[in-house]
């Protein structure tokens, strides 16, 4: 049985030796480790596409236009019906449009191993790959274009630990997307793409491994969550001055080494406060504006990674599953209501992203997972009986967003 040293659980971190090597592929990248040496398994590039699908060229290079063949469904007339499930296939090139009852109906091709996606009001999806951000038309089911990072990560590989693009989110007046590339074995950056020239503006210094981005409802900030540096990077929207606030309810030792790093983050709605779970014990509410923490118990005991937050402040939370099997509990989704009461349901293997019906009423939980042990699926929990089925969902489906 592995075990993991630890001070009153604050010190999660990887024991020395052949055990640490062993499980370099995990979320813990050894602090010896170049990140760039990884397991090949995962990776996330971003793409964008023009207006009416006309590609552009930018600063930031040559926009690729869209593949011929680039989509494939069983009928060709079929169109994402309101519901429909997009996810990430980060196991391959893809993105697949699932229903939620039948499962996959289609998928089309974006670029290297795609990571997170975001979906804008007017039905284009922009999915962050290893390459660039992709623009995907979700009623032609097609991509439109394929825009490069100016940051240079490396060559457009698969693996957790591979460059390119990881989280990304969309200005609410759809004009921006932000997408955070990871640099292989450095800090990475936030590039700004302009949605209506298709073409990357400005970048601006984060930290390591930028796993989640998101911004507030008024569009004035956006937040980067950088799982490798304990830390938020705060960007003023306007200026694009980062400050960074430190996020480490169990301290940062440990440092590449450690578990116990933040993944993804939401908004609240009620007061724009970040939400970060860490292991299924602790919340970590930030104020993006004074940095200030504060800690809040959680009841999973799970390792936690992707998260959402619903209108009314419900915010659910992944449990990809334990560190220590000894006392840990295994893989789960929580529902904490505004209260801070919770919910737990437990699920079946590891999953990594979270997204919720419109009606508020079901949760859609990838399999895909960052690290090994992922599938080819998606759990569907009813959120009022806890019940919980399979549906097969594309290559190792990672981010995902509801039509």
């Amino acid at each position: 049985m592995t075990k993991f040293r630890r001070a009153s659980r604050s010190a999660r971190v990887l024991v020395p030796g052949a055990v640490a090597v062993a499980l370099l592929a995990g979320c813990a990248q050894g602090s010896g480790a170049a990140e760039g040496a990884s397991p090949a398994h995962g990776t996330s590039p971003a793409t964008g596409t023009a207006p009416g699908g006309t590609p552009s060229t930018g600063a930031s290079g040559a926009v690729t236009p869209a593949p011929s063949g680039s989509v494939s469904l069983p009928d060709s007339s079929a169109s994402a019906a309101p519901g429909t499930l997009l996810v990430t296939d980060f196991g391959s090139d893809t993105v697949t449009f699932v229903d939620p009852e039948r499962g996959p109906t289609g998928s089309v091709k974006v670029g290297t191993a795609p990571y997170g996606v975001v979906l804008g009001a007017d039905g284009r999806a922009w999915v962050a790959t290893a390459e660039g951000v992709a623009v995907v038309d979700t009623e032609r089911r097609e991509r439109l274009a394929l825009v490069p990072y100016r940051t240079d990560s490396g060559p457009a590989t698969m693996g957790e630990y591979r460059g390119g693009g990881m989280g990304i989110a969309l200005a609410p007046d759809g004009r921006r997307v932000y997408v955070g590339v990871n640099v292989p074995g450095g800090n990475g950056t936030l590039e700004v793409l302009d949605t209506t020239a298709l073409r990357f503006t400005d970048t601006v210094p984060v930290g390591r491994r930028p796993f989640d981005v998101d911004v507030s409802r008024d569009g004035a900030e956006v937040y980067v969550t950088n799982h490798d540096s304990f830390n938020v990077t705060v960007v003023e929207a306007g200026s694009l001055r980062p400050r960074r606030v430190e996020v480490a309810p169990y301290g940062t030792e440990g440092g590449l080494g450690s578990w116990l790093k933040p993944h993804y983050a939401s908004v609240r709605p009620s007061d724009g406060r970040l939400l970060l779970p860490f292991e299924g014990e602790r919340l970590a509410v930030v104020d993006p504006r004074t940095g200030r923490t504060t800690i809040e118990p959680m009841t999973a005991d799970t390792h936690q990674h992707g998260t959402a937050v619903t209108a009314d402040g419900t915010l659910l939370t992944v449990g990809t599953g334990p560190i220590d099997p000894d006392v840990d509990e295994g893989p789960s989704l929580t529902v904490r209501k505004p209260d801070g009461t919770e919910r737990v349901h437990p699920l079946e293997g590891p999953h990594e992203s979270v997204a919720v019906s419109r009606d508020g009423r079901t949760a859609y939980v990838t399999g895909g997972f960052t690290r090994d042990g992922y599938w080819d699926g998606l759990t569907v929990v009813d959120l009022d009986s806890g019940d919980t089925r399979r549906l097969p969902a594309g290559s190792r489906p990672l981010g995902i967003v509801v039509l």
